[in-house]
């Protein structure tokens, strides 16, 4: 069986699946206030033909999966895909990545299910100012769901935190601080231009050295975490003594398309190599012939570039692909 090698000798052992494109809230770097459209329901892949590009992939060497949306806790009765998923052979790991707003309802299910970790999406630890940036989101919700999600034992618990120049870089510190006593990884991650690439997002782009000259002004030292969640983005680092880490994710001003080993698979059946560039093979009409689904996946990864051109962008420089138009909702991040 061949394995999902590109050009490059890039192994990839891990799919990220958007379940839907639609979600409960509308932060400002991920959709539109409005007119966004989204796919009707009869174009969202069933549970049943996911499992069915899964178990393909799987004896590709796929051992990791990322449930993404939109929000994949819109979804009806997520548990129930986890479950299939979670039983096909060669699975090792499934993880979430949620805002949480209904994460403490459905904590105990996902965990019954087979989800083994968590990312939770939380730019702003200030009620108001989280209300804005997510268009009418609650903040004690997304707590809430955080506790509830520790308390059931998902490990790790990550926070995804986009920075944006002016709109939350102030509150570095107060993140920082959550991983002093609380098991949980920061992630910052650097604002990148899915789907908008204009002045809108370079005003706001902010470079993660900042979270350094933050940790120092708080009068602490850091030291390197390792790679303790497997081959994750993130550069980790921990304070001695604290209980969870912070990372840095910064594909724009340090891009790690060196160590991708990720394939994404969108909520209307397109695999896409790599989340910038607008390539998609679209993998539904092969489902019901294994063969022909695992033909398509190495079509695309055949044809996967060796890096996306992020930095490019920002320095609105000539870039050599097309950028995608896909906002990130409609991606799956």
């Amino acid at each position: 069986m061949n394995k999902l090698i590109d050009r490059f000798g890039r192994v990839h052992d891990y799919l990220r699946i958007s379940v839907t494109d639609r979600c409960n809230l509308r932060c400002v770097y991920c959709m539109p206030a409005e007119g966004m459209e989204f796919e009707p329901s009869e174009n969202i892949l069933r549970y049943e033909e996911i499992a069915e590009v899964v178990a393909a992939v799987a004896k590709m060497g796929v051992r990791k999966l990322r449930l993404t949306g939109g929000e994949p806790l819109v979804r009806k009765e997520i548990e129930t895909l986890i479950a299939m998923l979670s039983g096909i052979p060669g699975i090792e790991d499934i993880a979430l990545t949620t805002n949480a707003i209904f994460l403490a309802q459905k904590a105990e299910a996902l965990k019954e299910a087979g989800v083994t970790r968590v990312n939770i999406s939380l730019d702003s630890l200030k009620s108001e100012r989280f209300a804005y940036i997510t268009r009418g989101g609650s903040l004690k919700r997304v707590m809430d769901g955080l506790e509830a999600a520790l308390r059931v034992g998902f490990a790790p618990v990550k926070l995804n935190v986009v920075l944006m120049q002016g709109q939350n870089d102030d509150e570095i510190e107060d993140f920082i601080r959550l991983s002093l006593d609380k098991p949980l990884q920061i992630r910052f991650i650097e604002y990148m231009p899915i789907g908008h690439n204009d002045e809108g997002w370079r005003a706001k782009y902010l470079s993660l050295d900042t979270v350094f000259e933050k940790v120092k002004q708080m009068g602490y030292t850091y030291e390197p975490a390792g790679d303790i969640y497997g081959n994750g983005p993130a550069d980790n680092y921990r304070i001695p003594g604290a209980m969870g880490t912070f990372g840095l994710i910064h594909p724009v001003s340090d891009h790690f398309c060196g160590n991708c080993n990720r394939l994404r698979l969108t909520a209307d059946g397109n695999i896409k190599p790599c989340l910038y560039w607008d390539d998609e093979w679209n993998v539904r009409p092969r489902i019901g012939d294994e063969k022909a689904i695992q033909d398509m996946f190495l079509r695309a990864i055949d044809a996967k570039p060796e890096n996306h051109e992020m930095a490019q962008a920002l320095a609105s420089e000539k870039q050599s692909h097309t950028p995608t138009l896909r906002r990130m909702s409609q991606i799956g991040g």
